[in-house]
């Protein structure tokens, strides 16, 4: 394939990859974007043949005629054709749809896949072409034959019952299931009481530190368990404790490593990276993929600078490993050093296609630092962050001196502990992030000083009891990244779906961000009841974590796309069956009877929903169609937000033109401000948010919360949503007549209607 005057087609994804791999193939080789998927199912029918052996019935989608002509007009002159897709399942279906539609034009078409984007990388898969692998490309094909069955057949129920529009989701509808269930356990969560008490002691020479009192007799304090639950009992104890002599009964002293985490996949990146710089997982992915395809970097051109992003294994190449552990030596030593490679566990379920996520270049003039001015902020952010666990994750564990220092007193038995870093290790290059989000009051107690000079047996002069209320407290809601966890954990989804499941979520407005944390909507857990009731064995985690490794075992050769889909589609539609059997009484379960007359008929008025919320209807539906507003006037909902004139918390109200932020000491303060929407500016270098403004004439629009150093706007809603086409990281929503609801591109004009099933790879 080295001849002179052998031409070749190369076919990626997207414009930024082409550009990279042009510069690394040189001027035999021709490099064009398909830019994402050329066909689809269509969305004006349901496109699969179900008694023909579930048979997809794609066409091309709308504004993808002329790439397929130019990708045809390049096939048509050129000796080979390579497919360079991602390597995934859903890159070999591209890859499989790009091969069928320009084979009549040029047969010779094969199949080259990289983890990375690199010249020895891009080489070797062009010295080693394959055939399409048909058992992905039914993989692939069978998620998303399933996802249009389930959301093309439950759909209408939500539309019979709630409201037209409406969508449910073989996957993201169980996401909603584990939100709206973790919003059940906190709603019917009751507090339980409990006191803890701390005892500043003083050594014989001088020395202080507190303990805890951890152990009554032979019970270990719990406060689910055994606690002290009111204050009476923390006096008797109190009372009890000041005739007792203290004095040390034990103390450890260990050596405890701690070694590195292991270098990203998909679910950890998008947790950590959500946590640490509070982005969501879809802005996360689409930096990633940024740094992934290639960034300008000067004088050293368009460079790939991480591997592959959407992956489940911790697995690294021989080459990556020599590699680091030569920039480990020349930047940290040897002492840094550790005799052999350290090698992590991959989980089961992983399909161990592809690396770890890292920086494909692992030597100084790609250290983030030396290229930062060549980033934007976020890409720096993401990709230091790449950088150091990957060279942290081949380091040294850490290690530290941990002290515990038992007290007894009497029945009762404190606990102090703390240690000391003896040795940084990989801790020079990475500071792993907490196991939770938030501090628990139950957890084990850290004083700041722990005195050295100290041994068992030593007596110890009580100087002060110190008792404190505390209050069970419910668990946590989810998080965009501990959400990631727990999917990734149950089995739910795959690596490059996570940040799509939250984006729909979020885009069907089933549930809602309060203070980063995901909360359902009302119009969520209605959605969320009626599914769960009705299709118990759909919408479960067991069943869907079954359905991915059934569509694993298409992939490994181990069932047909035909067995697999069976064992699915005929007990839904049995389910099914029964449900539609059964809509008016659903539809009449939803509906809230009021004592309000209708005031046309007299009948009684109940509340119904639709697509701007709840309202009252009349009951004698159809033949009375009498309707009207549902007035349900709400306290003034307090926010996070301070007051910049007078510093009173803010709170959240509504007026002629929607919500807006106002003073919570109106009317004394009349200070008001927009309300932002979460949705970064999209403007390259821009750390902005985009925020609800008014026009001089009363007009809502949105733009960046920068202005006027940004002057990025819109008239309609951003939502945090990719284009599946551009790659541009928003769309916005708009409503007409014709279309109703749908996303739309303000870069190339995609749109995805409301209430259909996105394009690929939604689930």
């Amino acid at each position: 394939m080295s001849k002179t005057n052998t031409k070749h087609l190369v076919i990626v994804e997207s414009p930024a990859k082409a550009k990279t791999i042009n510069k690394i193939l040189g001027k035999n080789y021709k490099v064009e974007a398909s830019v994402g998927h050329i066909i689809d199912l269509p969305k004006s029918k349901f496109g699969v043949d179900l008694d023909n052996g579930y048979q997809p019935q794609y066409t091309v989608i709308r504004g993808k005629s002329k790439v397929i002509q130019n990708l045809k007009k390049e096939a048509k002159t050129a000796d080979t054709v390579l497919l360079a897709t991602d390597p995934d399942r859903e890159g070999e279906a591209i890859a499989y749809h790009i091969a069928d539609t320009i084979q009549k034009v040029n047969p010779n078409i094969r199949r080259i896949e990289f983890n990375e984007i690199t010249k020895p990388a891009v080489l070797k898969a062009i010295e080693n072409p394959r055939d399409i692998d048909m058992h992905r490309v039914n993989a692939q094909q069978a998620r998303r034959v399933m996802d249009r069955i389930v959301g093309y057949m439950v759909s209408p129920v939500l539309w019979k019952t709630v409201y037209k529009g409406l969508s449910a989701g073989r996957v993201q509808s169980v996401a909603l299931r584990l939100i709206c269930e973790r919003e059940a356990e906190i709603e019917n969560f009751t507090p339980v009481e409990y006191w803890t008490i701390d005892a500043e002691v003083q050594t014989r020479i001088g020395e202080r530190f507190t303990a805890r009192l951890h152990k009554i007799g032979k019970k270990v304090l719990d406060p689910e368990k055994f606690r002290i639950g009111s204050e009476s009992e923390v006096k008797e104890h109190i009372a009890r404790l000041e005739t007792e002599t203290f004095l040390v009964d034990d103390v450890v002293r260990e050596t405890v490593k701690k070694r590195p985490p292991a270098p990203f996949i998909t679910s950890t990146l998008q947790q950590v990276a959500a946590r640490r710089f509070r982005m969501s997982t879809g802005r996360i992915m689409m930096i990633a993929q940024q740094l992934y395809e290639g960034i300008d970097l000067g004088p050293h051109g368009n460079v790939g600078l991480i591997t592959y992003m959407r992956t489940d294994s911790t697995r690294i190449s021989q080459e990556a490993l020599g590699k680091v552990r030569e920039y480990i030596a020349d930047s940290y030593g040897t002492d840094y050093l550790p005799a052999k490679p350290n090698v992590y566990r991959t989980k089961k379920s992983a399909q161990d296609a592809h690396e770890a996520i890292r920086p494909t270049y692992i030597q100084k003039e790609f250290e983030p630092r030396a290229i930062k001015k060549y980033l934007t902020a976020e890409q720096f952010k993401i990709y230091e962050l790449i950088w150091n666990r990957f060279v942290a994750s081949q380091m040294k564990p850490a290690e530290a001196q941990k002290t515990t220092i038992w007290v007894k007193a009497g029945e009762y038995l404190f606990k102090a502990s703390g240690e000391v870093i003896t040795y940084r290790g990989f801790l020079q290059v990475y500071q792993p992030e907490a196991e939770v989000d938030r501090a628990d009051d139950s957890g084990e107690f850290h004083p700041e000083h722990l005195p050295r000079q100290i041994e068992k047996g030593d007596p110890l002069t009580l100087l002060q009891l110190l008792p404190e209320q505390h209050f069970t407290r419910p668990p946590a809601r989810y998080t965009e990244s501990t959400l990631v966890k727990t999917l990734d954990k149950l089995g739910i989804g795959r690596p490059s779906t996570y940040a799509q499941i939250i984006s729909t979520l979020f885009n069907r407005k089933y549930v809602e961000k309060e203070d980063r944390a995901l909360k359902p909507t009302e119009l969520g857990k209605v959605v969320n009841d009626l599914l769960v009731k009705n299709f118990p064995n759909i919408f479960n985690v067991k069943f869907t974590a079954r359905m991915e490794d059934e569509l694993d075992k298409i992939e490994h050769h181990q069932a047909s796309y035909v067995e697999v889909l069976d064992d699915f589609y005929h007990p839904f539609k049995e389910t099914l069956e029964k449900v539609n059997g059964k809509v008016g009484e659903i539809r009449t379960e939803l509906q809230e009877t009021t004592e309000e007359k209708c005031e046309l008929c007299g009948r009684p008025m109940v509340i119904r929903w639709g697509r701007n919320g709840k309202f009252l209807a009349c009951s004698g539906y159809p033949e009375c169609k009498n309707t009207k507003p549902l007035e349900e006037p709400e306290a003034p909902q307090v926010t996070d937000e301070i007051c910049d004139e007078c510093g009173s918390p803010m709170v959240i109200k509504r007026g002629r033109f929607g919500e807006f932020l106002a003073c919570s000491r109106y009317p004394e303060c009349k200070f008001t401000k927009p309300i932002s929407t979460g949705v970064p500016c999209p403007e390259e270098g821009c750390n902005g948010v985009l925020v609800q403004r008014r026009s001089k004439r009363g007009k809502v629009f949105y733009s960046c919360s920068e202005y006027p150093k940004c002057k990025f706007a819109l008239w309609n809603k951003p939502v945090a949503q990719e284009c599946p086409d551009c790659h541009f990281p928003l769309m916005e929503e708009k409503t007409t007549k014709r279309d109703g609801t749908f996303l739309q591109c303000p870069k190339c004009k995609k749109k995805i209607k409301l209430g259909e099933l996105e394009p690929q790879n939604v689930e």
